[in-house]
């Protein structure tokens, strides 16, 4: 089975099982084996830290169970009531048995919101990232473009990222203002550890116009992570979509965005 899944992340510690600490993982599959009446385990397509969202999650899993695509998704979400809401599953889909929610992936898309206030939100708190200044869209967007194509991201992944390679591929960038939200939206094949958070704080910096378009691609050239600015919080940061060549599925914007 494979399941879309959004959750809000300011409630859990990650995606990933920890011990001691509510993770999405453990709530997901205390649920599913619920469904199941029988232990159930998931495989994911990107693995959240805490504090990130996500909209469009994919999991999946293998189950001897006999349920229909509509039961998986109410009768889960049925025993998620008890994480306080803050996850639910959006569509269930029976798979091909090869199918696997990280492996099979092709490409995975985020967004980053930045909302621009002169007080911190509240209705929002946790779910946007807060600026006081006013960024200038049109320069981050055309920063961001030095981002396309397979590149070494070494400048951008975090110190303890695990990753054999610092090489990933992006597809598509682009930074929006909706209002007063501004938006980085970016598709690669993959993520390093913190790479869009990285991203999004390297682009605000250009925003705010404390560094030159140029920064981007001088930090790329560099590949020095100590050179580059801080990395952006989890608050505004959202798992959009994963795309996958034999399943359809659907992008599912930041909700933030219907409050724009």
């Amino acid at each position: 089975m494979a399941l879309g899944v959004e959750y809000d992340g300011a409630v859990f510690h990650g995606f990933q099982r920890q011990v001691g600490v509510p993770t999405v993982q453990e709530a997901l599959e205390r649920a599913l084996s619920g469904v199941a009446d029988t232990p159930v385990r998931v495989a994911v397509a990107g693995r959240t830290d805490a504090g990130v969202h996500a909209t469009g999650q994919v999991v999946s899993f293998r189950t001897s169970a006999v349920r229909s695509e509509d039961s998986w998704r109410r009768g889960t979400n049925a025993l998620l009531r008890g994480a306080d809401g803050a996850v639910g599953v959006v569509w269930a889909r029976l798979v091909e048995r090869r199918f696997h929610a990280r492996f099979s992936a092709v490409s995975r898309r985020y967004a980053y919101v930045y909302l621009e206030s002169e007080t911190a939100p509240v209705l929002l708190r946790g779910r946007v990232t807060w600026t006081r200044a006013e960024l200038d869209a049109g320069a981050m967007h055309r920063a961001a473009q030095d981002l396309l194509g397979e590149r070494d991201f070494s400048a951008f992944r975090a110190a303890a990222c695990d990753s054999s390679t610092p090489f990933r591929r992006v597809d598509a960038v682009s930074v929006v203002r909706h209002g007063k939200q501004v938006v980085m939206d970016i598709e690669a094949n993959a993520f390093l550890q913190h790479m869009v958070r990285n991203l999004a704080g390297c682009l605000a910096h250009i925003g705010r116009g404390e560094a030159d378009t140029k920064l981007v691609a001088d930090l790329l050239a560099a590949g020095d992570r100590t050179k580059a600015p801080p990395t952006a919080p989890p608050d505004g940061l959202y798992l959009t979509r994963v795309t996958y060549p034999d399943i359809e599925v659907p992008y599912r914007p930041p909700p933030t965005l219907l409050r724009a």
